[in-house]
């Protein structure tokens, strides 16, 4: 029985994951593990998955992490991916179980392509294109960039060889999560950009935006997204000598526009359902970019799912099905405001 230990279940990919694993055939089969902060939603995800163990702590506990990765053969982790406690812990955990079978265990981290981020300050399109099948340009990543702590320890593991590394790096994800995770609240049904541009819009009057916004980000929707790991760990389990560590990397991506496109049609599908006033986004204030993090949507992210897609994925949703599932992100929003 294969042992998996899952982190972030009780957020938005987390969530979706550990949804999409249960529609496996083979779900009854696995032995599945979540490290969940509340005991309430503990319990409540082993009333719906019998064969999903449940862990109550912290992703930051390195003692706690260090346990749970030590006794599993695959970890999956989908929670901050920038806790270098988290990853520290797991680490740690993943070296001991090595040491102890002799075979090295599987290591799935999300990042994000916020490591891909430039200076572009909304002002312009890269023309520079990150390809997962390229593993020197990758290399080329500084370590200072965001995530790039994390990803790097991660790597330097796989080097030395006590486990296989598999890095996920997601774009912008949308859409709304289903299933019963998200129906009972025990998951975050909605990502990031979407829900602060309409909330941006009841708060100033107007989306806001990072310089010009004609930076370029890639997106993907959540459920494809949660596809791309059961199609990753099928290839894992296959007699595929998958490449790990540095070229190890899988972006998913299926699509790009700019921040102006983004943020304009948050604006205009607000003015419709009269949320807004519409018109152009707004460039945000020194004082605002001050205040919160909207300095880094100005940068450019743009990359290729070349080994992401060379395994079987195959997702369909595009960048007009996204500014399409705007009214639908709007009337959720706004009902839990």
């Amino acid at each position: 029985m294969t042992k998996i230990l899952l982190t972030g279940v009780t957020g938005y990919v987390g969530g979706s994951v550990l949804t999409r694993f249960a529609e496996r055939p083979d779900f009854d089969s696995l032995d599945i593990r979540c490290i969940v902060r509340s005991p309430e939603k503990a319990e409540r995800i082993n009333a719906i998955f019998p064969n999903v163990t449940s862990i109550v702590g912290s992703h930051s506990d390195i003692p706690l992490m260090a346990k749970a990765a030590s006794e599993v053969d695959i970890v999956i982790a989908m929670a901050d991916c920038d806790d270098e406690d988290a990853v520290t812990g797991t680490l740690q955990g993943l070296k001991k179980r090595f040491e102890e079978t002799g075979k090295q265990p599987i290591f799935i981290n999300t990042s994000g392509t916020g490591v891909l981020t430039d200076g572009a300050g909304g002002m312009y399109a890269s023309d520079i294109i990150w390809d997962d099948a390229d593993p020197e340009q990758m290399a080329t990543l500084q370590p200072n960039q965001p995530h790039r702590p994390v990803d790097l320890k991660v790597l330097e593991a796989d080097a030395e060889g006590y486990i296989k590394s598999y890095i996920v790096i997601p774009p912008i994800i949308w859409g709304i999560a289903q299933g019963s995770l998200f129906d009972l609240g025990i998951s975050h049904k909605q990502s990031i950009l979407i829900p602060m541009g309409i909330r941006l819009v009841l708060s100033r009057g107007q989306v806001g935006m990072v310089g010009l916004g004609r930076n370029i980000w890639n997106n993907v929707e959540i459920h494809e997204l949660a596809d791309f790991y059961s199609i990753l760990y099928d290839a894992l389990l296959s007699q595929i000598d998958l490449s790990h560590g540095r070229k190890g990397y899988y972006f998913t991506e299926n699509g790009e526009g700019s921040l102006y496109e983004y943020m304009k049609a948050i604006s205009e599908v607000m003015f419709k359902m009269n949320k807004g006033k519409g018109g152009e986004p707004i460039e945000f204030t020194e004082g605002e970019i001050k205040k919160t993090t909207a300095h880094l949507m100005g940068g450019n992210t743009r990359c290729r799912s070349t080994l992401a897609k060379a395994l079987g994925w195959t997702p369909r949703k595009t960048t007009q099905d996204m500014l399409d599932s705007i009214e639908a992100e709007v009337e959720l929003t706004t009902a839990t405001l």
